[in-house]
């Protein structure tokens, strides 16, 4: 047997090839590796941005679902009483801490719910307000049908029958001039309500009065503020108007300084209201007095919220409301 014997120097020539071979399969050693090494890191991190993304989106739908559930389903219903003391100078003293319920803007079966405005009915009539009066557009006229509208009209004033309140009076909003008056005038009427158009009468307590006055509806028609409201009043006149904004022309009117109090709807309050940036839209005739009160010279006025959606039946920091004022002495 022939046993092969290497010494040292011949070692290092065989390890000294080995390494070559080496080198000649990796020609840059180990630096080859590296940008490999690098491509992948990149392909994993635009997985991760892609996934990233991906969730965003899909979180962003979601949440915007979840927004619409709540805003259509649960801030839509969400009813809001506000009570508010409306001092007045010249208040007789059979008037004093006398209560008026508002509500307004129904818009009736489009996307306000029969029974949805059963509870608001329910509501007021717990509140057992002295006057119930009500500030306009008890249907949508558009984008339905004309007799769809004729319809809702004559349910809603079914349902406003159930106030049990016997002093109360309505004013004609921009919808229900589009119906038509007449229409609303003669189903309102059945459920003793009466319309006051351009018209005024005395609310009566004892030997002294106030006095109510109703505007035609100032969006789509044109009041005569002198029908409406009385010249010589002998007790402080509380003017309904739908539209907020009018409220500059009552006052340049030479009888606008006999209006104590003027009540309106017709804005929505916004019906959607962002945090930072408020109102996402403002309907003509209400946008410069959006909702609450403002005090206007001696004339106050407050701007109802609204009770139903128009566009899309969403409501989002802006729930529909009951409006109770007291009235006292200041």
């Amino acid at each position: 047997m022939t046993v092969n014997v290497i010494d040292p120097p011949e070692l290092e020539q065989e390890q000294a090839a080995a390494n070559q071979a080496v080198a000649l399969a990796e020609p840059d050693g180990l630096e080859q590796g590296w940008p490999l090494a690098d491509a992948n890191l990149a392909l994993e991190d635009q997985g991760k941005r892609h996934l990233t993304r991906r969730r965003f989106l899909t979180g962003s739908a979601l949440s915007a679902a979840a927004l619409a559930v709540y805003s259509g389903e649960f801030a839509r219903h969400e009813i809001s009483i506000l009570t508010r003391t409306i001092g007045i100078a010249n208040l007789p003293g059979e008037f004093e801490n006398f209560k008026i319920a508002q509500i307004s803007d129904i818009h009736f079966d489009e996307y306000t719910e029969p029974e949805f405005v059963r509870r608001v009915v329910v509501q007021v009539n717990r509140l057992a307000p002295d006057l119930v009066l009500l500030t306009g557009d008890y249907i949508s006229s558009g984008p339905l049908s004309h007799k769809f509208a004729e319809e809702a009209m004559g349910h809603c004033a079914q349902v406003l029958r159930g106030l049990k309140c016997p002093l109360r009076y309505a004013a004609l909003g921009n919808h229900d001039a589009l119906l038509g008056e007449a229409i609303v005038r003669e189903s309102l009427t059945g459920a003793m309500v009466p319309l006051l158009v351009d018209q005024h009468l005395p609310i009566e307590r004892g030997s002294q009065r106030l006095w109510l006055a109703g505007a035609n509806d100032p969006i789509n028609s044109f009041p005569d503020l002198s029908l409406a409201i009385p010249e010589r009043p002998d007790g402080p006149v509380l003017l309904m108007s739908h539209g907020p904004d009018f409220a500059d022309k009552v006052l340049a009117h030479p009888r606008g300084r006999l209006v104590d109090l003027m009540l309106s709807g017709h804005s929505h309050g916004g019906q959607v209201r962002l945090p930072l940036l408020g109102a996402l839209s403002l309907p003509e005739g209400g946008r410069k007095y959006v909702e609450g009160l403002f005090r206007l010279g001696k004339m106050q006025l407050y701007v109802n919220r609204g009770i139903g959606t128009v566009g899309l039946p969403f409501r989002l920091n802006c729930p529909p409301e009951i409006t109770l004022l007291t009235l006292k002495s200041s």
